[in-house]
């Protein structure tokens, strides 16, 4: 099937590798005039359910993001995939993906390094490149960032960024302003991430350029709730850690409502996304057959996610991540107020003031300048944040802290330290983060594999791409049967109508109406109208549907309406 597809996108002009010319570039792909429309569709409906439905706003960030934004966020240190080199040809692989193809083992990317190492040489794997064998070559972390400079010469280091979510939570302090610092809030985004990855594979499906859409929901985890009536009745194929654990594991086929009252979805957040991607991913034609929700295992989580469930579309055996739903919890906000300038933090209101017990320090300056010269402001901050945690470490006559990888003992006196009842309207809480996050590309590849079907039409083997009408990068073709007569110029002016009318139109007058009508359901444009001796008589076209290859006759009149119809799933066609 992959081959057959990715000749079929080729040639019709949904995707194909970047830079031919110049022998191509692994990992890196260009959407033709289908391709970058159907995405574009795809793209569109994702907005329509998680932004517009849910009532988030959009922003767009830049690409490229200075260094300690992703020292903040982890990414310099964890953000790796496991690299093994042959020693005789120089090829890098990705240690983990090279298990899972040739062993019946799954899920390698949970393993520690040394684990896959032995894995590699019980298993006798050999380079995929030269045949050379790999056991006893060093299997290590690959950090998968593209580094550049942001300014001349040296400049400042930088990095493309690898997830849209940092450019989103780097501006949390504004963002909180547009929302009125009102909790809960979501905002989107569309656009590229970059990861050089080591194996770039399956077409589409692992590339070094890819398009995200994320959505990062900030909540107060002690008092939002999402609303999970609206998906409790949604039906999902589950397969959380025990199962995957068991001998036997199998999914669990059950409800939203029904998987959060008995815990196999811990998160009331996660489970309601879970619950959209469901419906969404059944609106834009993936096979539910073959979807399913894999949790992850622990070994296999992100730094920085509590929890995350993968939805997955099967592709050619093989189970492929479409999206990942997580609880990234505080992590990301906490990491970035203690990193920056920034205040990341949203302000709780109480519903009645309170009268609480609040340490404080105030030091003597006259002692700590001299006696600690540049130090003294950064020990001030030190015994403040020590006072907050742990009020018993200034209960005898000498206090120690650490400012700056130093230690330093102050005598308590000299601290200031007291604790006072103070009257406080609320407090500042970080805000926990549950994110969606869908990978575009799979998405429009999954769409394309589960739509690819073949038939015989007429005693001819025909091929058609089952796209649902909503994301078809054509809506219509409209052809004459013959361009003589009015009839070409009458279809021409239909086709200049319908697009004014804002639908995707293909004229083509070229070859015998079965052929055009192969080539529309190859590309899979849902609808077709053909002109013909009758139609310039009575003003109607025959009207043709992809799937069943059914025809009617509709006046041109109310062909906008019906078309509009049909492309909206107000009308099926067997209504006609």
């Amino acid at each position: 099937m992959s081959d057959e597809l990715v000749e079929l996108a080729k040639r019709r002009g949904f995707f194909f590798q970047a830079a031919e010319p110049y022998g191509g570039v692994s990992g890196f792909y260009v959407y033709g005039p289908q391709g970058a429309t159907l995405k574009r569709n795809i793209e569109d409906s994702w907005r329509d359910r998680f932004q517009v439905e849910e009532g988030h706003r959009e922003i767009d960030a830049p690409t490229i993001m200075p260094e300690p934004v992703f020292e903040a966020s982890g990414h310099l240190d964890t953000f790796d995939d496991m690299l093994v080199e042959c020693p005789e040809c120089g090829e890098s692989h990705r240690a983990d993906h090279l298990i899972e193809d040739n062993t019946g083992i799954e899920d390698a990317e949970s393993f520690p390094l040394d684990e896959v190492g032995d894995l590699i040489a019980d298993h006798d794997l050999h380079c995929p490149n030269c045949d050379t064998p790999l056991a006893g070559e060093p299997v290590e972390d690959f950090n998968l960032m593209f580094e550049t400079d942001i300014g001349p010469g040296s400049g400042q280091p930088g990095y493309l960024r690898p997830e849209t979510a940092q450019g989103i939570f780097v501006e949390f302090p504004r963002l909180k302003e547009y929302a009125r610092n009102s909790l809960p809030f979501g905002t989107t985004q569309i656009g590229k991430a970059y990861r050089n990855e080591i194996s770039p594979r399956k077409s589409i499906v692992r590339v070094r350029e890819l398009t995200q859409a994320e959505l990062e929901h900030f909540i107060d985890p002690e008092e939002d709730e999402p609303p999970i009536e609206r998906v409790e009745d949604v039906e999902v194929r589950l397969y959380p850690t025990p199962e995957q654990n068991a001998d036997e594991g199998e999914y669990i086929v059950t409800t939203i409502g029904e998987a959060v009252e008995e815990g196999i979805i811990a998160s009331d957040w996660v489970a309601y996304y879970v619950g959209v991607a469901q419906e969404w991913y059944e609106r834009i034609g993936i096979d539910m057959n073959r979807f399913r929700f894999r949790q992850h295992l622990a070994g296999e989580r992100s730094h920085y996610a509590s929890d995350c469930w993968d939805a997955e579309g099967e592709i050619d055996g093989d189970w492929v991540e479409l999206a990942g739903i997580s609880d990234r919890s505080d992590y990301d906000l906490s990491k970035h107020g203690e990193y920056s300038d920034d205040d990341f933090t949203v302000f709780r209101q109480y519903d009645e003031p309170k009268v609480v017990e609040r340490a404080t320090v105030e030091p003597d300056m006259s002692y700590l300048g001299p006696e600690f010269g540049g130090a003294a402001g950064d020990i001030t901050d030190a015994l403040q944040t020590l006072a907050e945690r742990d009020r018993s470490a200034f209960d005898g006559d000498e206090v120690t802290v650490e400012a700056d990888g130093e230690s330093y003992t102050i005598p308590i006196e000299k601290t200031g330290f007291s604790v006072d009842e103070v009257k406080e309207s609320g407090e500042h809480i970080t805000p926990h983060v549950i994110e969606p996050s869908i990978g575009v590309d799979r998405a429009l590849y999954t769409v394309l594999v589960h739509s690819y079907e073949q038939d015989d039409v007429e005693d001819e083997t025909r091929t058609r791409l089952a796209l649902e009408p909503e994301l078809a990068p054509t809506t219509v073709g409209v052809f004459p049967l013959m361009d003589k007569d009015g009839m070409g110029e009458t279809a021409r002016d239909i086709a200049a109508d319908l697009r004014a009318n804002g639908f995707d139109v293909t004229y083509d007058d070229s070859g015998n109406i079965g052929r055009r009508y192969r080539r529309q359901d190859e590309v899979g444009t849902p609808f077709c109208v053909t002109v013909d001796y009758e139609g310039l008589e009575d003003d109607t076209v025959t009207l043709r549907e992809r799937d069943s290859t059914e025809q009617v006759r509709v006046a041109v009149s109310d062909l906008d309406d019906i078309l509009a119809d049909l492309r909206s799933g107000d009308r099926a066609f067997s209504n006609l």
